[in-house]
């Protein structure tokens, strides 16, 4: 049998797909694995990405190729896919998740206090930007695109004196940075299954699914869908400056939520312990008190 895996370019998704492949191959011997490499429209413009639709351009190629048979399944960063996706389509599996915290790289690894009055920070991420200004009003945001080698460059070439880029990235990549200031979850929240890959494909492809199956993380799977269904219910996007994590710990799953209007001022923060038993419930009475606070508002403004 073959499974025809369709996956972005950039370095980091062609990690992510052999990453997939490796762990399909290691249960399934007898499965072959063809990589299928693609351009998506989010690949294909410098524009910022609130100008062109969000991220749900670098998937929306990938579906297609499910969607004609070109592929038979989709690897993504799954912070990249939208929380609701087209029901024709299942997230199927998931895996163990990597360092979640996003990463601050300067010249020097200063943190955010450190960085004088109108510094640049560069970040496309309404999330980062609002949880920045939220901190330091007097700072500048500059939007910046290209894959993480990229953007790393246009920090050494003066683009701005501050980037902020995920830790997961670097970590797959192996690219180690001395001066980089990694935020504590209080500083800076992640976004909604931040670190997490995803093996998406066709709700009614069986054979697959019962694949996909045998790799997911079930226990992970639960904490990303959570994580994607509070996103869900307040009818966020990529775009929204909606932050949260679910994290495991002894008997417990400490959750953390954030939501910010665009320019940080206003703000929503709440810490709650949940369980796997009670997980769903929890998340969805969390959204219902961001919603009755104004969430839904609040990341318009």
């Amino acid at each position: 049998m073959k499974i025809k895996l369709a996956t972005r370019q950039s370095e980091l998704a062609l990690f992510q797909a052999n990453y997939v492949m490796n762990k399909i191959q290691t249960q399934h011997a007898e499965v072959e694995v063809e990589l299928v490499p693609m351009t998506s429209e989010g690949d294909q413009t410098e524009k910022p990405l609130h100008e062109i639709g969000g991220k749900g351009l670098f998937v929306t190629k990938l579906e297609s190729a499910l969607e004609s048979g070109e592929a038979d399944i989709a690897v993504h960063s799954l912070k990249d896919v939208p929380a609701k996706i087209d029901m024709k389509y299942s997230i199927a599996a998931i895996f163990e998740r990597e360092d979640p915290s996003d990463v601050l790289l300067s010249r020097n690894g200063s943190s955010l206090t450190d960085f004088s009055s109108n510094a640049s920070i560069g970040t496309s991420s309404p999330r980062r930007k609002a949880q920045i200004l939220r901190a330091r009003t007097d700072l500048n945001i500059i939007p910046v695109r290209g894959n993480i080698a990229t953007r790393i460059r246009k920090l050494h070439e003066g683009h701005f004196d501050g980037l902020i880029v995920a830790k997961a990235a670097l970590n797959r990549l192996n690219i180690e940075l001395t001066n980089a200031y990694e935020f504590s979850m209080q500083e800076m929240l992640p976004a909604a299954s931040q670190g997490f890959i995803g093996v998406e494909c066709l709700k009614s492809n069986k054979k697959i699914i019962s694949i996909m199956n045998r790799i997911n993380n079930s226990s992970e799977m639960a904490l990303a869908n959570a994580e994607r269904e509070f996103v869900a219910s307040l009818n966020g996007s990529c775009l929204s400056p909606i932050a949260i994590i679910c994290k495991e710990e002894a008997h417990w799953i400490n959750i953390s939520a954030k939501v910010l209007s665009q320019n940080g001022r206003k703000e929503i923060y709440r810490e709650i312990k949940s369980n796997h038993e009670n997980l769903t419930k929890d998340i969805h009475s969390l959204a219902d008190d961001f919603i009755s606070n104004d969430a839904h508002l609040i990341i318009l403004e």
